[in-house]
């Protein structure tokens, strides 16, 4: 027999362009908290703030949408970070090349003799000083390295014998208008650093020696002074510099006459800080006191300080690691300081203290503190510092307190918040949403919150200037968390900002009540402790975890599920109400025998009237038996219906009359370990292994099976043909790969896996009507033709029931996973969702051609034609790829060369971490993009793609990366800083090395912010944001494929990462090397006719 099979065609040309003007890939910015934040700085001239981590990353914040990253080529520790200080030139400032347009100065305002450097000076924890730079270009501002400094010596300690070498440095200190930078090392030398070429100045060390020489006998500590704890510049006078060393001598320095001015004697040292006048200093000390030094007490060595005190003495204290001193108008001052609390009873506390006068707080925190910085008045015409915020930088978030506000409560964070105050589980994304649903969340939102009408409680850090354009849509993120709440969060634009908050644990009774109420009794009225912060990692109950998530945008209703088979369907109501809530009971097994549930327990739900404050009421629960986790679930509001699935089977419930539908059943008899629950330890060892030696054998027996082909002679023509043709010649399709069909006997085969509504063609071709779809883990799939009587809000609809009758159910050949269903229109577009057809807000589908629906499984995408379900086109990822579908969506591709033309495809991301569009419903690969590292299964599990080609994951537990495969539509930083340089600044004789796009330790890629365009002019069709108007193929509102709602996609987080997310982790090595050799055999096989 003879089989021929054509060559294909080159691409096309105009193929090609159209590609480029619908895909790109981009990672565009890092939503949430800084993962293992370990450096804070600010900068009170340009008032924005850096933060600095052990990953090497720095990130600068200002107004919201102001954002610049940066990444250091070595993966170290950021210790110290330091803006460079504006200094007043008498000239004023050169134009630089590309002037970005200064704000309008303020009446009285001289805007000549001011130079904001925009400068940062880091220290990383290997003891190398980096330089880091704004630049603008094009209107564009961008972070970049300028420059790097590598200590010559060796690490040690100075030898008395020698000259000091620069060992450790511990501390730094800018001086001279931040030209020159003192260097406070390990073995007690202070070296000097001309910061412009962050060359070291030979001439001028102080070594311990010199110093030791300038203090009189009686105050030396011994032979040696210890590290360098703390260089501060006077404030009045910069030639003279503070130095603090570890055991407790203070030393005022003078540059000028290279002496000490001033010596003070002190317990051993912690921090030091200058009262504002230069006429005292406060130290802070290892037992938990600090002292205040009056600098002008004569010249003769001090050894008792003016004020000494124990704040929370007079038993053992920990450490005060940081204090500073703030000076008032009106009176007291503000002491700051963290640490110091009782050891025995306080010390697991996270704690930063303020005082002032006789009140005194002990700000109490759930995580480590890193740093603190006071917003302050830093002209130096003003006598008093006044402050008018306290900002904290914690290892889990960043807390910021208005100090002029009565009780110094916090001010909202519009950015930076903790994603992961609690830990996130799933997540959704909704596009496009109304207006009047989006006001009526942010008012539930500020009813949750509300805050003092004072114009103090604004964000303090406003720096830099947002140049993209206000988003013509808004976006929302939603996040479920372990702790059973789900938060929303405005992702329209660069900043992630917190909109509302549901808690779902009132519902039911935990032990949270009891363990709140023990805790209260035992705190005491001393130390003075206050709850301050957000992020609380710890569940009252782990059953309470939300596990999916769905949102109808039209009506304002919502489905959360959760860990223990609580289905709850939720509707927005603008004010508190007491009701109570109705409980149904759906028994997913159907009495089938021999199965007994070995998980967890079901929770209990509250009885009677409950009171719910203004925002998502529940409105019913469902509660599945046995109580697994939701593994999908589905909202129609149009007709008032609900699907939920978990690993036992899937059910359909009618929330209008508040009754079930259907329930089925969709375990395998050797579905044991589908009993067991994800709480459960009890796992069967024997059956493991079992399907261990299974597996093996199967392999076997195929590999004997491979019996080489008799025709040695035709394969022997077949390779002369292909060395005739060569490969340049030819293009043919490559080898598939051959896949093992899966065992209808493996474990957790029937999780349901997607859930979908449908208005479509089931029966016959003629009628068209309501559908529910389900796909399993076996790669089995149910359709369902539903009667639904009226519409939800009809009133006939209470005296009549939704009836469900199974019309199709499609069996994969490999039993491969399914992990969506979609179905198609006559014209092969994405049906609209609920409401957005009957209310005119999206173009009606067609339903005179034939309708094919889209099954996608781990394998391969596969449509088939509606209604005799025969395969009208598939695409075999598996075969030809070598990987596994994780997630899919459809989203709509607009065009960046015409506003009119988009397209409609299947976004998908594999278990490699690539990312995969296909043409919908040809299913023809377009692009191919590296997006998350293969060893990233926590981050390939919680991706969630947007329905304009955008799409999130998680790079820790803090943070999601945004990128986009869109050439449209794209949501970046685009901002700038007003910066003034002075005419002598040498930094601009260098040119600044771009931060290097390297891997961080969380394994995303350090990128540097606001890119510029090809013409240098600021784009402005990327400054549109997130949800730019859609084109008119757009308006059909194509959804994710696991759900019909409009939220894009519920997806499984780093608490649902599967085995088989392990093992493809475990063996994509030895994959993708099998890959590449059998790419290479292809390539030596290619030829134009192929004889058998």
């Amino acid at each position: 027999m003879m089989k021929f099979r054509f060559r294909r065609q080159g691409a096309d040309p105009q193929r090609e362009k159209l590609k480029q003007e619908l895909f790109a890939f981009h990672k565009t910015v890092e939503h949430g908290f800084p993962n293992q934040p370990s450096a804070l700085a600010f900068d009170p001239e340009l008032r924005v703030m850096a933060i600095g981590t052990r990953s090497g990353a720095v990130k600068i914040y200002g107004a919201p949408g102001v954002e610049f990253t940066g990444l250091h080529r070595d993966a170290a520790t950021v210790t110290q970070m330091h803006f460079l200080p504006g200094q007043v030139s008498l000239s004023p400032p050169p134009a630089p090349v590309n002037p970005v347009p200064p704000a309008p100065p303020q009446a009285g305002s001289v805007l000549v003799g001011l130079v904001r450097q925009g400068r940062l000076l880091t220290l990383l924890d290997d003891s190398s000083l980096h330089l880091w730079e704004v630049v603008h270009h094009g209107g564009r501002a961008r972070l970049e390295e300028a420059l790097s400094f590598q200590p010559p010596g060796r690490p040690g300690f100075d030898g008395a014998s020698g000259p000091p070498s620069l060992s450790r440095i511990t501390v730094v200190l800018l001086v001279a208008a931040g030209d020159v930078a003192a260097l406070g090392t390990e073995a007690g030398s202070v070296f000097f650093l001309d910061v412009p070429t962050l060359t070291l100045l030979e001439q001028q060390t102080l070594g311990p020696d010199e110093v030791l020489r300038s203090v009189p006998e009686d105050c030396r500590c011994g032979k040696a002074l210890g590290p360098v704890e703390s260089l501060q510049g006077h404030p009045r006078d910069p030639s003279k510099i503070l130095i603090g060393y570890s055991r407790g001598l203070l030393v005022i320095w003078n540059q000028a006459a290279w002496c000490a001015d001033r010596v003070f004697l002190g317990s051993q040292l912690e921090s030091v800080c200058w009262e504002r006048s230069g006429h005292r200093l406060v130290s802070s000390h290892s037992d938990g006191s600090y002292a205040v030094w009056a600098v002008d007490a004569g010249d003769s060595p001090t050894a008792q300080p003016a004020v000494a005190a124990t704040p929370y003495g007079p038993f053992p204290c920990k450490a005060i690691s940081k204090i500073l001193w703030r000076s008032c108008a009106s009176g007291a001052p503000f002491v700051i300081f963290s640490g110091g609390l009782p050891r025995a009873s306080c010390g697991d506390r996270h704690c930063v203290s303020v005082l002032q006068a006789e009140t005194l707080v002990a700000l109490d925190f759930t995580s480590r503190v890193v740093d603190f910085f006071t917003v302050h008045s830093a002209r130096p015409e003003d006598e008093f510092d006044e402050p008018q915020a306290l900002a904290v930088l914690l290892e889990e978030e960043l807390v910021v307190l208005d100090l002029q506000a009565p009780g110094w409560p916090a001010v909202p964070a519009p950015y930076l918040a903790p994603l992961h105050s609690s830990a996130i589980t799933c997540s959704a994304h909704v596009a496009s949403v109304p207006a009047r649903l989006w006001a009526r969340i942010v008012s539930a939102g500020e009813h949750q919150s509300p805050q003092p009408a004072s114009s103090a409680s604004r964000w303090p850090i406003t720096g830099g200037r947002n140049l993209a354009q206000e988003p013509s849509q808004r976006g929302l993120l939603l996040t479920g968390h372990e702790d059973g709440t789900v938060r929303f969060w405005d992702a329209s634009g660069v900043a992630l900002r917190p909109l509302y908050k549901l808690s779902t644990a009132g519902l039911f009774q935990t032990d949270c009540e009891h363990a709140d109420g023990l805790a209260q009794a035992a705190e005491d009225d001393w130390p003075p402790f206050r709850k301050v912060g957000c992020f609380d990692p710890y569940s009252d109950d782990p059953r309470l975890g939300v596990q999916k998530v769905a949102l109808c945008k039209y009506t304002a209703q919502m489905v959360v599920a959760g860990t223990a088979g609580q289905v709850l369907v939720l509707e927005l109501s603008d004010e508190p109400a007491e009701q109570a809530v109705g409980v149904a009971s759906v028994d997913l097994l159907q009495d089938r025998e021999g199965f007994t549930w070995k998980g967890h327990e079901r929770l209990s739900p509250r009885t009677g009237l409950l009171p719910w404050p203004a925002g998502f009421q529940p409105r019913a629960l469902v509660q599945c038996l046995p109580p697994a986790a939701v593994t999908a679930v589905t909202l129609h509001a149009e007709w008032g219906l609900v699907a939920f699935g978990t690993s036992h089977g899937f059910g359909l419930f009618d929330y209008v009359r508040r009754s079930p539908v259907l329930a089925r059943c969709t375990l395998h008899p050797n579905d044991s370990l589908a009993m067991e629950g994800p709480l459960s330890r009890v796992k069967s060892l024997k059956k493991s292994l079992r399907q261990s030696f299974r597996r093996i054998r199967k392999s076997r027996v195929s590999g004997k099976k491979r019996v080489p082909a008799a025709g040695s002679k035709v394969q022997e023509a077949n390779a002369q043909l292909a060395e005739q043709a060569g490969p340049h010649d030819v293009e043919v399709t490559p080898v598939q790969r051959r896949i093992e069909p899966r065992s209808a006997d493996d474990s957790l085969s029937g999780v349901v896996r997607c859930l979908y509504f449908a208005d479509t063609f089931l029966r016959d071709a003629a009628h068209h009507g309501p559908t529910m779809w389900a796909g399993t883990n076996a790669g089995s799939v149910f359709a369902y033709a539903l009667e639904v009587p009226a519409a939800a809000g009809s009133e006939k609809r209470p005296q009549r029931a939704v009836e469900a009758v199974l019309g199709k159910e499609v069996q994969l050949m490999h039993r491969a996973p399914v992990v969506a269903v979609a179905v198609l229109d006559g014209r092969g577009r994405p049906l609209p969702e609920p409401y957005e057809a009957s209310r005119d807000l999206a173009q009606a589908p067609d339903m005179q051609g034939g309708h094919a629906v889209l099954i996608a499984s781990e394998e391969q995408f596969k449509v088939f034609t509606l209604p005799k379900v025969s395969a009208k086109t598939k695409f075999k990822l598996t075969a030809h790829e070598g990987c596994r579908v994780r997630k899919v969506a459809l989203a709509t591709f607009a065009s960046v060369a015409c506003e009119d033309y988009s397209e409609t495809c299947l976004a998908c991301l594999t278990n490699l971490g690539d990312a995969h569009v296909f043409s919908v419903p040809g299913l023809r690969p377009q692009v191919r993009y590296a997006c998350i590292r293969k060893e990233d299964i926590s981050g390939i599990a919680s991706c969630v793609f947007t329905r304009h080609g955008q799409g999130f994951y998680l790079i820790s537990p803090s943070e999601f990366e945004r990128f986009s495969l869109s050439a449209r539509n794209i949501t970046e930083p685009l901002c700038s800083l007003d910066i003034r340089w002075s005419r002598d600044a040498t930094c601009a004789s260098f040119r600044p090395r771009e931060s290097p796009k390297l891997s961080q330790a969380n394994g995303t890629p350090g990128i540097v912010l606001a890119p510029q365009s090809r013409d240098g002019s600021p784009d402005p069709v990327r400054s549109k944001g997130a949800d730019t108007p859609e084109p008119p193929e757009a308006t059909l509102s194509p959804v994710s494929l696991d759900s019909a709602t409009s939220a894009d996609t519920t997806l499984d987080t780093t608490g649902d990462v599967t085995v088989e997310d392990v093992k493809d982790f475990l063996g994509s090595s030895e994959e993708s090397e099998k890959n590449l050799r059998n790419l290479a055999e292809d390539e030596a096989r290619a030829c134009a006719i192929l004889i058998k």
